[in-house]
């Protein structure tokens, strides 16, 4: 299995890897700092280059169904690598870090929303959450406020573990409708903002709500009798 260096350590921007296979899906390395896709967080970008300066294009990072294996896909028409290989792993460090600030606000905005989480998705400028939420009146420019507040108020995020058995005696930490935290390994992460919000997440976030940056709400849409959509944006 792959070593995630991200887990540990989101800002991690590099590391030397080996390559542990090659197939029509992607390349697998011993150890990588690329973020898979999910969650809602897309995968990370960038490159793998060789010690001869043979560089490829990483389009995309992936866990193969089935499999749970952690790929990352080359960019079509990039150069061949093999088993064996040495390579040194970069991201794109800008599209992560965003993509880190947005993850964050959404679990400030999951703190203001009282609601079932029923979907979500992560982009570099604009994110979302859909929230469980009949008849229910919103006020976006109140929640750009709020959100702002905790931005600035720049709490500390910090991840800590919890048992298997701990998350099903627990079961109000999750708050997606949907989907599931992973589990089945032992242990599940939890994302702690001490006072606001606590719930289970896999995803890459920054060290304190202030890196954030300032938000503002876009959207509230209509998605159904029960689901009620929230865009945020950054507002710089």
């Amino acid at each position: 299995m792959t070593e995630e260096i991200f887990r540990d350590d989101a800002y991690a921007k590099t590391c030397e890897a080996t390559i542990t296979r090659v197939g029509e899906c992607g390349i697998e390395l011993d150890q990588t700092v690329f973020y898979p896709a999910g969650g809602g967080q897309p995968g990370d970008t960038g490159f793998l280059r060789t010690a001869l300066g043979v560089e490829v294009v990483i389009a995309d990072t992936i866990h193969e169904k089935g499999t749970g294996l952690h790929l990352h896909v080359a960019a079509d028409g990039a150069p061949g690598l093999s088993v064996g290989d040495e390579v040194t792993a970069e991201i794109d460090w800008h599209r992560r870090y965003a993509h880190m600030r947005m993850h964050s606000a959404l679990h400030l905005l999951c703190a203001l929303i009282e609601g079932g989480v029923t979907g979500g998705k992560i982009g570099a400028e604009k994110s979302r959450l859909d929230f469980d939420l009949p008849d229910t009146a919103l006020d976006k420019e109140q929640i750009s406020a709020d959100l702002n507040r905790l931005v600035d108020e720049d709490h500390e995020m910090a991840a800590r573990w919890i048992t298997d058995e701990e998350l099903t005696a627990n079961p109000d930490l999750v708050r997606t409708m949907s989907v599931r935290p992973p589990s089945g390994s032992g242990r599940v992460r939890l994302i702690e903002i001490p006072g606001v919000d606590l719930q289970p997440c896999g995803g890459t976030h920054v060290k304190r709500t202030g890196e954030i940056g300032r938000l503002r709400v876009g959207k509230i849409e209509n998605k159904g009798r029960h689901n009620r959509r929230i865009n945020i944006h950054f507002d710089e």
